[in-house]
C-alpha cells in the first residue's frame, strides 16, 4: 500500500495559496502570492530537496499540475528537485484535462474517491500531494492522508484557500520530525495517528 504524503507551503493563519509567484494563483482576489520568497535559503532548500529525493509519484489536482507542468520540464538536468518531478508519474485529477504533456502522467477524471482508493492500495512508490487545494479537501475528507509535512511560514495572510478547510475530518496526527530555518520557518512532518481522544484537564 501506498502512503499519500500532503506537502504544503502555509502561513500562520493556514493559508496555501499561490506561495511561489505573484500570478501563481490570483483567484478570490489573492493579492500576496510569492510570499514564501523572503523566507527562502539554503538550509531550507536542503529541507525540500530531502524531501524529493527518494522514490515518489505525484498526485495532482489541474491548477497545480499545469503550473509545474509548465516549468520542471524546462529545468536544467542537475536540478535536485526537478529531476524528481519530471521522473515521477504524474496522477492528476481533471474534468476537464485531455491530453496530459508532461510524461509519465495518468489522468483521473471520473470514479475519483474509488480510482484514488485503488492507487493507495496499489504497488508503487509514495504518492506526494503539491499545492492541488480542492483535491487535499477530497484527500481529507476520505481520510486518504497518511503523513503531513508542513513547511510553516512566520506570517499571517488574513485571506485566501487554506489547507484544512471543507475536507478537514477530526483525526489525530502525531509530530514525526521537526526543523526550523535561520529565519524562522517550521518544518514539520506529522503521521496520522488514530482517532481524537478527548478529556478533562487535571
Amino acid at each position: 500500500m501506498r502512503k499519500i504524503i500532503v506537502l504544503s507551503f502555509i502561513s500562520l493563519d493556514g493559508v496555501m495559496q499561490a506561495p511561489g509567484a505573484p500570478e501563481e494563483d490570483t483567484s478570490g482576489g489573492f493579492r500576496y502570492g510569492g510570499w514564501t520568497f523572503p523566507y527562502m535559503d539554503e538550509f531550507g532548500m536542503k529541507e525540500m530537496v530531502s524531501q524529493l529525493s527518494g522514490p515518489f509519484d505525484l498526485l495532482l489536482g489541474r491548477k497545480t499540475y499545469d503550473i509545474f507542468a509548465a516549468y520542471w520540464p524546462k529545468a536544467a538536468p542537475g536540478n535536485p528537485i526537478g529531476a524528481g518531478l519530471n521522473k515521477a508519474t504524474k496522477y492528476v485529477v481533471s474534468t476537464t484535462l485531455e491530453n496530459p504533456s508532461w510524461k509519465p502522467s495518468v489522468l483521473i477524471s471520473r470514479d475519483v474517491v474509488s480510482r484514488i482508493r485503488n492507487l493507495k492500495a496499489s504497488a508503487g512508490p509514495d504518492l506526494q500531494v503539491h499545492g492541488s487545494g480542492n483535491l487535499i479537501q477530497t484527500l481529507l475528507k476520505n481520510d486518504f492522508v497518511d503523513e503531513l509535512w508542513l513547511k510553516i511560514f512566520p506570517l499571517t495572510l488574513g485571506s485566501g484557500r487554506k489547507l484544512f478547510a471543507d475536507g478537514t475530518i477530526p483525526a489525530a496526527f502525531r509530530l514525526e520530525r521537526t526543523a526550523i530555518s535561520p529565519r524562522g520557518v517550521i518544518f514539520a512532518s506529522y503521521v496520522r495517528d488514530g482517532e481524537i481522544q478527548t478529556g478533562t484537564v487535571g
